[in-house]
Parts: structure tokens; sequence; C-alpha cells
């Protein structure tokens, strides 16, 4: 359940906009109120929320203070602004935090609830492409990023172990499926890319094995057997000692719910 939390020292405005949206959400969105800036950042030290809906002007903490303030959360909402005034600095400042709408008093129902639709489907947005980046070991991602510049060799290496990781392959599997000298292989693949052979596919397996925890429902072992791990047992001590969590934790942190094929 989506959470909107409405902070707005005019108790008429405040009212207005909760009945507006719960009457829209029918229940599908939790609606919470705050009659200020500093109850608003109180309410926000123990709750998420994913939408914020503010005035601008409010005594002690003002809007656009608030907004800034949000950057220290850890999962900040995303914001509409109301205002009785359509200033163009107040505009400007709140574009400038990533407002989503800014909208002006007396407000239209009509604007309101199409103004907090975009909202939502904006904050799903940035929270897919949080949980994607996760998915994403950085240093993999960079080998990726540079792979245009390398041998074309290396370039073939990590084209056949993408297609293969479900195999049981060695350095040396490799390097004869090259044509190549072991040793020379070895060293070529570690001077363009920055990780060792052995480096480089377990990261590509792990990278695979997040991506079936958190898209499909596939037991443990099944992922394990299908990333190249002969057992399951193995599959989570390496799992566990790059990311530092089991894979079954990993699975219940990241992994939305509409996402799991089951």
């Amino acid at each position: 359940m989506k959470t909107i939390l409405i902070v707005d020292d005019e108790p008429r405005t405040r009212e207005g906009v909760r009945k507006t949206l719960e009457a829209w959400s029918s229940g599908s969105c939790r609606i919470e109120t705050v009659s200020s800036g500093v109850e608003a950042l109180e309410w926000l030290q123990n709750n998420e929320a994913n939408l914020l809906v503010t005035d601008i002007r409010m005594p002690e903490i003002g809007g656009l203070d608030l907004i800034e303030k949000l950057e220290q959360l850890k999962h900040p909402p995303v914001v509409i602004v109301i205002s009785g005034h359509p200033e163009f600095d107040y505009a400007q400042r709140a574009l400038k935090y990533g407002v989503i709408e800014y909208l002006l008093k007396p407000l239209d129902k009509m604007k309101l609830v199409q103004a907090v639709e975009l909202a939502l489907k904006r904050e799903e947005q940035i929270h897919r492409i949080e949980r994607m980046e996760k998915l994403v070991d950085p240093k993999l991602m960079e080998t990726m990023e540079h792979e245009n510049v390398y041998n074309a060799q290396v370039r073939e290496a990590i084209h056949y172990l993408d297609e293969h990781l479900h195999e049981p392959v060695s350095m040396r599997d490799l390097a004869d499926h090259l044509h190549m000298n072991a040793s020379y292989f070895s060293v070529l693949f570690k001077e363009q890319t920055g990780l060792t052979f052995s480096e480089y596919l377990t990261k590509q397996r792990i990278q695979r094995a997040k991506v079936l925890l958190t898209t499909t429902a596939l037991p443990i072992a099944e992922i394990a057997e299908k990333v190249g791990y002969q057992t399951a047992r193995y599959f989570v001590k390496v799992f566990r000692e790059l990311e530092k969590v089991s894979p079954g934790q990993y699975r219940n942190n990241v992994r939305d719910p509409e996402d799991t094929i089951q």
C-alpha cells in the first residue's frame, strides 16, 4: 500500500486534499496529514511515505526547506508542491529539488489527482531503478561498458562465458576454445578487463543468480545449478562472500512481488 503524506498549515486545504485523495484511492493508499513542516519531519523519522504533498508557505519550516531536508532520508518520497502564490522563484527552486508538480490554490481536484497519479508512477520508476542498481556489480558494469575496446579474443571470451555460465567452464577450456595458450590468455584477460578470469566468472554467475532470485520463485538449489554451481551449498558460500547475505536473505530484501514469475 502506497503512503501519501499531506503537509499544510491550513486545515481547510489539508482536509480537502485528504478527502479528495481518499475518494480517489478507494482505500488503496494510506493517506496521512500533518499541519507543519516540523510535524512532517517528525513523522518521517518513524515512517516512510511514497509521496509528499506539501504547501510551500508554512511557519517554522516552509515547504522548500522541508523538501531540502528530505535528501537526508534513506528513501525520500517524491513531492508535489501546492501554493497560493505563483512566484517564479518558488517554482524554479521546486523544480531544482525534483518536485513532480507545482499546483496553485485553489486546487483543481482533477489536476490534483492527475498529479498524484503521475508522481506515484515516477516513484515506482525510481524504486525499480534502485532495485536494478542493487543487481549490478559496479566492477562488472565497468567491464561491460569498456567491452568495445577489448581485444577481439577477450570479447569472444566474454560472449562465450555469457552463453555458458550454466556449464562448468575452466580457463583452460576457454583458452582451448579460442585456440590460445592458457597462460597468455590469463594475462591478456586480466590486463584488458581488470579482473582475473576466476573473478569475472564468479561475478557473472552471482549477477545472473541475483536476477533469478529477484524475478523468479525458483528454489535456491535450482538457481545454483542454472548459474554453473554443482552444489547449492557452495553457491550459498560464494554468494555470501560477495553479497554479505545469503541468497534467501537477498531475495527477501530486494524482490518486488509484482516482478516475480511463479
